[in-house]
């Protein structure tokens, strides 16, 4: 009997072309008689089905995963909603900020064009936080082991600025 090793809408490689892909439809075959299918097939939308063997899932997300370690960078994105001319009163007319998060150029964040251009300084600035965040988390993280290799002899504001840290760390590390 056969279990489904993937679902609908789930990112896939598939490995005999080369590409990702999302499982459209999850297709069981199944014999008269029995209560579970004898083979699954996945539909991934690229011209015949594929079995289990034939795909590879993307390797999940680690948790308390810490951001340190990253460059994260700021790029400028053509504004492609409004000639320079009416963006005047941008930081930089004709472009917005994206935050590249990865090792490539597409992948990050960025913010809608209308939002930008309600408040341009604002998104500017969340801009230059978001990128910082890696430094930002390293310097909390080293913080928090300095304070706990100095055990008692610390000024209790550090401590404090210490556990404060950790607090924004731990938020960091667990979403819920």
């Amino acid at each position: 009997m056969a279990k489904a090793a993937f679902h609908k809408n789930q990112r896939v490689y598939v490995k005999p072309v080369g590409t990702w892909a999302l499982v459209e439809h999850v297709v069981p075959h199944w014999a008269k008689g029995l209560d579970e299918p004898i083979r699954i097939y996945y539909d991934v939308g690229l011209g015949r089905e594929f079995a289990a063997e034939e795909l590879q899932s993307e390797e999940p997300a680690a948790t308390g995963t810490r951001i340190s370690g990253q460059h994260w960078r700021i790029v400028r994105a053509r504004n492609k909603w409004q000639p320079v001319e009416d963006c005047a009163r941008h930081p930089i007319p004709g472009t917005y900020p994206v935050v590249m998060t990865g090792e490539t150029d597409w992948g990050g964040w960025r913010v809608p064009g209308a939002e930008y251009d309600l408040d341009p300084g604002k998104t500017e600035a969340q801009a230059r936080l978001i990128a910082a965040a890696p430094q930002l988390a390293a310097f909390a993280g080293s913080l928090v082991d300095w304070a706990r290799r100095s055990g008692e002899d610390m000024p209790d504001s550090l401590a404090e600025l210490a556990h404060r840290a950790q607090d924004v760390l731990s938020q960091i590390d667990d979403p819920a």
